[in-house]
C-alpha cells in the first residue's frame, strides 16, 4: 500500500520578510492572547492546496506545476497589508497580504489549478487571495482589541523580494505543529 502525503504548493519567503513577519506577530499578540501564531521559519504562501495524494503521484504533480510556471519570468513581491478571513470583527485567520505581485500569483495559481485539473484535482471553490496567514484565532468570536490592532496596520509594509521559485510541499501533522519538506522546486521563466 503506498503512501499518503499532505500537500500543498507554495511561495516562500525571504529571510528578511520573516523577520519582519515576526515583529508584526509580537506586535499585534500584545492585543490579544487568543491567537495560535504560526512559527515565522515556517511561514509561507500557500498557492494551491491538494491535499493527501498518493507518494506515486508527486512526481506528475511536481512536472505539471512546473509547465505551469515555465513561462511566468521570475517578479518582485512585497508583502504589505494586514487583515483577517472573514472579517477583522470575527476573525479566525490573520494573514500578512500582497501589494505588488499579486497579479502574477493569481495568474501562477490558476494556470497549476488549470494543469491539476486534469489529473483530478479539484479547483479550489473560493476566490484566491494572496496573503501569508501568521495566525489563527482559537475562538471566533469578536475581539474588538485585534480589531482595532489590524485596523491600525493596514499600511504595515514588511518589504519585497524576488519569486524565482514555486515549490511543491509536503506538510506532516504533529502536536508540535507542522514540518514542511520540499518534494518539488519548479523555476519561473524556464521556457525557451
Amino acid at each position: 500500500m503506498s503512501k499518503r502525503i499532505r500537500t500543498f504548493i507554495a511561495v516562500d519567503t525571504s529571510e528578511s520578510i520573516r523577520a519582519q513577519l515576526e515583529k508584526l506577530q509580537q506586535s499585534l499578540a500584545r492585543s490579544t492572547d487568543d491567537v495560535r501564531w504560526v512559527e515565522p521559519k515556517t511561514v509561507h504562501l500557500t498557492l494551491n492546496f491538494l491535499g493527501e495524494i498518493d507518494e506515486r503521484d508527486v512526481y506528475a504533480v511536481c512536472k505539471s506545476v512546473e509547465a505551469a510556471v515555465a513561462e511566468t519570468p521570475p517578479f518582485e513581491m512585497t508583502v504589505a497589508g494586514v487583515g483577517a478571513f472573514p472579517n477583522a470583527a470575527r476573525p479566525r485567520v490573520i494573514w500578512a497580504g500582497v501589494r505588488q505581485g499579486s497579479q502574477e500569483l493569481t495568474a501562477i495559481h490558476d494556470a497549476i489549478d488549470d494543469a491539476l485539473e486534469g489529473q483530478g484535482y479539484p479547483r479550489e471553490a473560493r476566490a484566491f487571495t494572496p496573503h501569508f496567514t501568521i495566525g489563527r484565532i482559537r475562538r471566533t468570536m469578536p475581539n474588538p482589541q485585534l480589531q482595532n490592532a489590524l485596523e491600525k496596520r493596514g499600511n504595515w509594509e514588511a518589504g519585497s523580494f524576488r519569486v524565482s521559485e514555486i515549490l511543491v510541499m509536503a506538510s506532516d501533522l504533529s502536536s508540535e505543529g507542522p514540518t514542511y519538506s520540499v518534494m518539488g522546486r519548479a523555476p519561473l521563466g524556464t521556457a525557451k
